[in-house]
C-alpha cells in the first residue's frame, strides 16, 4: 500500500544516473518546507550536487540553511561524510570519539569501510534515521527529511544493507542501531520516490527498482517523470508527421509567402525535423503508458530552459507541492 503522504517524514529520492534525481530532491525539499516547515536535505554520495544547485560553498558535515520558503519555512542541507559519521557512531555507542580520531590518522577508517563495504551504507542510513527521529524539547526537529540517495541500481542494497548487517550480529549497539534504522525505513514514515525520464532505459530501471524495493518490504512513493517536453505541433499534425506524411512540399508555400530564400532545401529540412520530433513524441507517449502501468502516483516536471538556479528549483517545487496536495486529498 502507498504510504499516506501526510504522514511521510522520510522522503528517499532515487533514479537512474542522468535523470536529475538531485534536482528533484532539492525541489521536493523546497515544496515540503512551504508554510513554515523545517526540512533537512541530505546528500549521501559526496558529489556536492546540493551545494551547486543552491549556489553555496561545499557543504561540511553539519546542517546549514540553504533556502527560506513561503511562511518562514527553512531548508537545511547536510552532506554526510563517512569518516565523521563513523566518529559520531563510535562516540554515541562506545564513547570512543578520541580513539576514532586516532584511527583516522592511521587510515583505519578507510580500511574498515574497504573490508566491510556495507559499513558505509550503515553509517549513512543511520545518520538519516537519527535526523528523522531527532527531538528537541520533546518535539521533532524536522518536519521532513529528504534524502538524495544512490541511483536505482544501488538503492535497494543501500536501504536494506542495515538489515543485512543486522543479521551478522545478535546483540549489542550494531544490532540495536540496525533494528532502529530498519524500523524507520520500512515504516509508513518513509517513501522511496523514483525519478525517471521518458526514455527506455530509465523507465525499465524504475520498474526493476520498484520490484526489488517491494520484495524487501521498502515502501514506495511517487514516480517523478523529469524533464518532460511539450509537443510543438498540433495533435493532427503530430500524427501526420509521425506517419511520414509531412513533406517539404507541404511547407514550401508558407515559406515562400514569408519571402525566405532557398525554400525547397529549407522546407525539406524543416519537414525532416518535424517528422523526427513527432516520432520522438509518439515514443514518449508509449513510455507514458508504461509509467502509468507501474500503478504509482505520478507527477511530470517540465524541461526548463536556461540554467537550473534557485528560481527554477522553486518552479519545480510548485509542481511538486501541487502533487503532494493532490495525494493528501486523495
Amino acid at each position: 500500500m502507498s504510504p499516506d503522504p501526510s504522514s511521510v517524514r522520510c522522503h528517499v529520492v532515487t533514479g537512474k544516473g542522468g535523470t536529475g534525481k538531485t534536482t528533484v530532491a532539492a525541489a521536493l525539499a523546497l515544496a515540503l518546507a512551504a508554510d513554515g516547515r523545517q526540512v533537512l536535505l541530505v546528500e549521501t554520495e559526496g558529489r556536492q550536487g546540493i551545494a551547486q544547485l543552491f549556489d553555496t560553498p561545499p557543504l561540511p558535515y553539519e546542517e546549514r540553511r540553504v533556502a527560506v520558503t513561503r511562511g518562514g519555512g527553512e531548508v537545511k542541507a547536510l552532506a554526510i561524510d563517512v569518516e565523521e559519521a563513523l566518529l559520531e557512531y563510535l562516540e554515541m555507542f562506545y564513547n570512543l570519539r578520541r580513539a576514532g580520531r586516532a584511527l583516522r590518522r592511521v587510515g583505519a577508517v578507510d580500511f574498515a569501510t574497504t573490508i566491510a563495504p556495507g559499513l558505509r551504507d550503515v553509517l549513512l542510513t543511520g545518520k538519516v534515521k537519527e535526523a528523522v527521529t531527532r527531538r528537541r524539547d520533546g518535539r521533532l526537529v524536522y518536519d521532513a527529511v529528504v534524502v538524495d540517495a544512490p541511483p536505482t541500481g544501488r538503492i535497494t542494497r543501500f536501504l536494506n544493507v542495515t538489515g543485512e548487517m543486522a543479521g551478522l550480529t545478535r546483540s549489542g549497539p550494531i544490532k540495536t542501531q540496525s533494528d532502529g534504522v530498519m524500523a524507520v525505513l520500512k515504516s509508513p514514515q518513509t517513501a522511496v520516490h523514483l525519478v525517471t525520464l521518458l526514455e527506455d532505459m530509465p523507465v525499465q530501471e524504475t520498474a526493476d527498482a520498484m520490484a526489488e524495493l517491494t520484495a524487501v518490504g521498502l515502501p514506495l512513493g511517487s514516480v517523478v517523470v523529469n524533464m518532460a517536453t511539450e509537443p510543438v505541433l498540433p495533435e493532427h499534425d503530430l500524427t501526420r508527421a509521425a506517419e511520414g506524411r509531412l513533406t517539404g512540399a507541404d511547407l514550401a508555400p508558407a515559406l515562400a509567402a514569408a519571402q525566405l530564400h532557398e525554400v525547397p532545401a529549407l522546407a525539406d529540412a524543416l519537414a525532416a525535423q518535424a517528422v523526427e520530433h513527432a516520432r520522438r513524441w509518439a515514443a514518449q507517449d508509449e513510455l507514458r503508458d508504461e509509467v502509468e502501468a507501474l500503478d504509482r502516483p505520478t507527477v511530470e516536471l517540465p524541461l526548463l530552459p536556461g540554467p537550473m538556479d534557485l528560481g527554477a528549483l522553486f518552479e519545480l517545487a510548485g509542481r511538486l507541492e501541487e502533487h503532494l496536495r493532490s495525494e493528501v486529498a486523495a
